[in-house]
């Protein structure tokens, strides 16, 4: 059994064509690759409730995605685009201030003030969180959540080569998104249509929610041949106390937790190993890590050398998992944001 990785353990080689760059006509309509066991088994989402215990717990992440890639000008002309990561302040006393990835040819000095497509403004402050830090610091005119909604467009991953459109602004959310500050989506739950949630819920199986707010850094590429030196983006999370209560419930009466996604991985895990208090997270999971409370995981299919192959490797095996790919691939599955489900079952550390 391998027990020591590095960054080209978590390559694989995927056909251009497998990226999905659409979803399926309805959410539920996917694909499941059940890997739950030796051999993996290929279903359709809409099967999941009949995988499930009565009286086990589903763990959804219900951010919701904010429309954060926003386009202008600087002064000189030359065209901007900033992609906001976290909300820093409401307050017009404050400035309405943003941290945000920001793409131009030449970067402008603290001070600059960038004419945004909408006829809003964009101050650049400084970096973020300090002086080296890797986001910019802005100041915009006006309520960055209205103006995200009015100006802003989808922030699809790289991989999906087409502009936004209104069915991105449908489909690249939940259906049972609440809390607005994510730049990605938690991709997993995007398979759940309300006839399967009200299977789920018809079969006795509990549902609780998390929320973290996916960033953009959970598409930036492990640099390090040494996965021991790479280092996570932080990410904003919440678990509610009623969330974990039904955590102990669930394992008291012998039932599974179902983490729907890494993202609600990492945030029922960082919780665990942080304490309930904790409100930010850049919590690493590698083969190695010990789970505390996930048992099931509901996830999509990931980036080669991505830190999201690590933590499912963690989770179920690494030659389970790169295992599970290549038949993935074989049987032509659906990969990234877009793509079909996988759902995991937690082996022993």
């Amino acid at each position: 059994m391998k027990t020591l990785f590095n960054l080209s353990d978590f390559d694989f080689t995927l056909p251009d064509d497998l990226i999905a760059q659409h979803p399926t006509a309805e959410r539920s309509a996917s694909r499941l690759l059940d890997g739950r066991g030796a051999t993996p088994a290929d279903r359709r989402f809409a099967e999941l409730p009949e995988l499930l215990h009565p009286g086990d717990l589903l763990v959804l992440n219900d951010t919701k995605v904010v429309k954060a890639r926003l386009f202008g000008q600087k002064s000189s002309g030359g065209r901007l685009e900033l992609l906001i990561e976290r909300v820093l302040s409401l307050s017009p006393d404050a400035g309405h201030e943003v941290a945000a990835h920001m793409k131009v040819s030449k970067k402008p000095l603290p001070g600059a003030v960038m004419q945004m497509d909408g006829g809003f403004t964009a101050t650049l402050l400084g970096r973020w969180p300090n002086d080296d830090g890797p986001l910019y610091h802005f100041a915009l005119s006006s309520d960055p959540y209205t103006l995200m909604e009015s100006h802003g467009h989808v922030p699809l991953p790289p991989y999906i080569t087409h502009s936004d459109s209104l069915e991105d602004e449908r489909r690249y959310q939940t259906v049972f998104a609440k809390n607005p500050g994510a730049v990605a989506a938690p991709t997993a739950a995007l398979h759940f249509d309300e006839a399967v949630l009200a299977q789920l819920e018809a079969r006795g199986i509990q549902r609780a929610s998390v929320t973290l707010h996916v960033g953009a850094g959970t598409f930036q590429p492990v640099k390090v041949d040494n996965i021991a030196d790479h280092v996570m983006h932080f990410e904003r999370f919440e678990v509610p106390e009623a969330t974990l209560q039904a955590i102990r419930d669930c394992k008291a009466r012998g039932g599974r937790v179902l983490a729907v996604g890494t993202t609600s991985v990492r945030a029922l895990e960082s919780a665990a190993k942080f304490g309930p208090s904790c409100r930010d997270t850049n919590i690493f999971i590698t083969p190695g890590f010990k789970f505390e409370v996930v048992d099931l995981l509901l996830t999509n299919f990931h980036l080669p050398k991505s830190t999201l192959m690590m933590l499912i490797s963690a989770f179920a095996g690494y030659d389970h998992i790169m295992a599970l790919y290549q038949h993935a691939i074989t049987q032509r599955y659906r990969f990234f944001s877009y793509g079909d489900a996988m759902l995991l079952q937690r082996t022993p550390a």
